[in-house]
């Protein structure tokens, strides 16, 4: 059932949104829409955030004895930190 939705946005934002719309054969209205259906979407479908490309990359650069400690490391630090 589709209701009726008032916002309150920039008037160049709603005069490129109308552009937008045109060029893609499709109406502001179905446009805002969809960008609110993605954003729940992408909220149920995830929990966790996506991690960038660049996180990914950088995944396995670094490699620890199997014996490091995070804890005491952290600790380690902490300490020297606030001396």
């Amino acid at each position: 059932m589709d209701a009726k939705l008032t916002l309150s946005l920039n008037e160049e934002i709603i005069h490129q949104g109308k552009a937008f719309a045109k060029r893609n054969h499709t109406s502001l209205s179905q446009l805002v829409e969809n960008f609110l259906a993605g954003l729940t979407l992408n909220e149920q479908e995830s929990k966790s955030p996506e991690i960038s490309p660049l996180v990914k990359s950088l995944s396995g650069v670094l490699t620890l004895p199997d014996d490091f400690n995070h804890n005491e490391e952290r600790i380690k630090y902490l300490e020297e930190k606030y001396k």
